[in-house]
């Protein structure tokens, strides 16, 4: 089977002096990488600038904006994106599976753009 090439998206590279530099890179795929929304929101994060978000008021909200390609944000400190039918967050090595616990329940763990 095919492996596709995944590459480092190094936060330095998309926000010059970032408020919070851990992690330093993620490792993402090629079309992953060139992704605008997905770097705004990373570019959010890091710089902890959350102006533009909103508290979902439901889960429709939230599913609603995965579906149109947005990444949420996850306790200000995870984009969460909907792959493959699975909620996926992204850390430095990669997107992982979201373990569901309490707190994936509380609306206001979460922002939308």
């Amino acid at each position: 089977m095919y492996k596709s090439k995944k590459e480092r998206l190094y936060i330095k590279d998309i926000l010059p002096n970032p408020a919070i530099s851990f992690p330093a890179y993620y490792i993402l795929s090629q079309s992953l990488l060139k992704n605008e929304l997905l770097q705004q929101s990373l570019i959010d994060i890091h710089s902890f600038e959350f102006d533009n978000y909103n508290a979902p008021k439901s889960f429709d909200e939230i599913f609603n904006s995965l579906s149109s390609g947005l990444f949420p944000i996850y306790k200000e400190k995870y984009a969460v994106g909907l792959f493959g039918g699975k909620l996926m967050y992204l850390e430095s090595h990669g997107w992982r599976a979201m373990p569901c616990t309490k707190d994936i329940f509380m609306l206001e763990n979460w922002l939308i753009a």
